[in-house]
């Protein structure tokens, strides 16, 4: 799996399967990727790798049905995490590389960042030290559709609805895509419809690579003048896209997050409504009648789909039903009352964060899942380059240093994970007492017990194929095996 040095940055299309959807609680069971220079072209070999499953967690039997990677699998043929970051940080995470998925910013970077913590990793340094940093694709395509479609098919859902799913659309375009929801195939399906991107829009898709960077964002949206943005919150029936305005900055963020207001809008239907009355647009679902507060959050480091307004031309403007009057017309409103309606969204922000703060009854946070609760200092951080470098053998010189919680409650379940023939006798009792706590917490609404009767409610499908039913068969069998002695 050795990659040859080469000049300049490269791309590294990567792409993961999971447990399930959620990168808290997750896990990521195969890493796939290939490395390519900026004209598309492999270089090196292609990564495809099985991760262990540590038997504290229970995977959806949905995604496994999905992906057909069973726990039994990552078993027989995976290595540890600890053992794949290694191999990560050496051979993957290189100098220059920018890290490329589809949808990976919400979803495959979110795991990598989880693993990265659970295993005393800085969570975030893969994708900006050194000059690396990252793309997504999902984005380019969305605004490739709404602003440049030409030279490229584009798939519909069963209800006429315009959809970007990467396999309709290698489908659509007639690119290799045999086996979707393998991470290899995927990669090479998402390297496939980047080049017929790069070929059919070859200035659209290089100035979205270029804009990837935060200061490039920055000259756009921080410019107080209207901008592109293309963003799945936005309405598939108008190409994702909208003409937006930088309202401020986002108050609870760091730097580099601001809230934009969608200029299809009228400001003044919000302007006149008090804080309060703001708080509950934004609660509103998409469904829900009332005003609903078209505002959004676009976060700089996120590699969003901005671009000047001057890009769009009379064809984009019809197809995503823009009347430049009317922009032009509420562009001049928010700018006349922009303060006001700020400082109003501003409140109605902090009031949701209160409710928020109020239902959350559930005070005990599993340590897995705390990874935004704060930056380490500088006696963690020493702690976990030692690990980082030592695994094992540095376990015991880093607990005299950890000072944050987090990383104190996290070593064994590190080392449990990990090296679980290094346990003492007293230490797998606790990693017991830890595995009858997460599967058996809340009688019969445990983990276990929402596992077997999820799997009991597909085995009722009477479409499965054989396949699929020794699928759910293996989960059966996974659940009864990790179940812990609830007497011991």
């Amino acid at each position: 799996m050795s990659v040859r040095s080469t000049a300049g940055p490269t791309l590294f299309f990567y792409d993961l399967e999971t447990s399930g959807i959620n990168p808290r609680a997750d896990r990521v069971m195969q890493f796939a990727g290939q490395r390519t220079d900026t004209d598309l072209n492999p270089i090196g070999d292609p990564f495809n790798i099985i991760i262990r499953l540590s038997s504290d967690v229970l995977p959806d039997p949905r995604a496994v049905l999905i992906t057909g990677i069973t726990p039994q699998q990552t078993l027989a043929d995976g290595i540890s995490e600890y053992e794949f970051l290694k191999v990560f940080h050496t051979e993957v995470a290189t100098p220059g590389t920018v890290f490329v998925g589809y949808n990976n910013v919400r979803f495959d970077d979110e795991f990598m960042r989880f693993m990265l913590y659970r295993n005393f990793y800085d969570a975030y340094t893969w994708q900006w030290k050194d000059d690396r940093s990252r793309w997504d694709l999902l984005d380019v395509i969305r605004m490739t559709r709404a602003l440049r479609p030409d030279g490229i098919k584009w798939p519909v859902d069963v209800g006429g609805v315009a959809t970007n799913r990467l396999e309709l659309l290698t489908a659509e375009n007639g690119l290799d895509h045999a086996h979707a929801h393998d991470a290899l195939n995927d990669v090479y399906a998402t390297i496939a419809l980047a080049k017929l991107v790069k070929e059919k829009q070859p200035k659209l898709f290089s100035f979205l690579l270029d804009a990837r960077h935060k200061k490039t964002v920055s000259h756009i949206v921080d410019s107080d003048k209207p901008f592109i943005y293309t963003s799945g919150k936005y309405d598939a029936k108008t190409e994702k896209t909208t003409v937006a305005l930088k309202l401020g900055p986002h108050p609870g963020r760091q730097s580099g997050s601001s809230l934009v207001f969608d200029l299809r809008f009228d400001p003044l239907d919000f302007v006149k409504l008090s804080a309060t009355e703001l708080s509950e647009c934004m609660r509103r679902k998409k469904n829900d009648l009332g005003l609903r507060l078209p505002v959004k959050t676009l976060q700089y480091n996120r590699c969003p789909a901005v671009a000047p307004v001057s890009v769009l031309d009379s064809a984009s403007q019809e197809r995503l039903q823009v009347d430049m009057k009317i922009i032009a017309k509420n562009h001049a409103t928010l700018t006349k009352h922009k303060d006001i309606l700020y400082q109003k969204t501003v409140e109605a922000l902090s009031l949701l964060d209160e409710l928020r703060a109020s239902q959350d009854e559930d005070t005990t946070t599993p340590v897995d899942t705390r990874l935004y609760e704060g930056f380490f200092s500088e006696k963690d951080s020493q702690a976990m380059t030692a690990i980082q470098s030592r695994g094992l053998d540095a376990i015991d010189d880093a607990r005299q240093l950890i000072k944050d919680d987090r990383l104190a409650q996290l070593l064994p379940l590190y080392k449990a994970r990990n090296f679980p023939e290094s346990m003492s006798s007293d230490e797998h009792e606790a990693w017991e007492a830890h595995r009858r706590h997460v599967l058996f917490a809340g009688g019969d609404n445990s983990k276990l017990a929402q596992y077997f009767t999820a799997l009991s409610m597909l085995a009722k499908d009477e479409s499965l194929n054989p396949e699929k039913r020794f699928i759910l068969e293996e989960l059966q069998l996974y659940g009864q095996s990790i179940m812990p002695d609830i007497d011991s």
